[in-house]
């Protein structure tokens, strides 16, 4: 590995800063690990509806009446306030960020929790209420199926522990 024992890490390009977020906005992560593997160079930085070619802003989306493996089964769909169907989008972008993990040989995510694509253990249950229910997006759903172990940004120095242990 060209970076030596140092793995990569792939992230939500939100958390990063950058403004990629449904609202145009981002949640930048202020963090000394993450600022650590910035300055290693070990971060590929991912959007998932962005890379799958959806529009910044764009309407919010939800996944309607299940979560990121109940899309993945085609079982539910994910769907813009509004009503139009992007679940081909979302699930074009979970296989983009999971293209990107075997790339680089990523084995550990951080990504946006409650996200549609990216939320790891919470997600907003489809009603464009607020209302969060216990659920994965799609991303994370397909990335955890293959292996790669998710964490949201609340979980980064447990993220880390994992890097560690990897390198040991």
């Amino acid at each position: 590995m060209e970076t030596g024992d140092l793995r990569k890490v792939l992230m939500s390009a939100c958390l990063l800063g950058k403004n990629v977020r449904y609202d145009g906005g981002a949640l930048s992560v202020d963090d000394q690990i993450v600022e650590r593997w910035r300055s290693e160079g070990r971060i590929v930085s991912v959007c998932p509806e962005v890379e799958a070619g959806m529009s910044i802003p764009r309407q919010p989306a939800e996944i309607f009446k299940g979560s990121g493996e109940s899309v993945l089964n085609g079982e539910v769909d994910v769907i813009e306030k509004g009503g139009a169907k992007v679940t081909n989008d979302f699930l074009a972008g979970a296989a983009i960020a999971l293209n990107l993990c075997r790339k680089f040989d990523i084995s550990v995510a951080i990504l946006a929790e409650f996200s549609p694509s990216c939320g790891s253990s919470a997600i907003y249950d489809g009603s464009f209420s607020g209302k969060k229910v216990p659920g994965m997006g799609v991303t994370a759903a397909l990335l955890r199926e293959h292996g790669v172990q998710v964490f949201s940004q609340y979980e980064i120095a447990a993220a880390n522990n994992v890097l560690i242990e990897e390198i040991v």
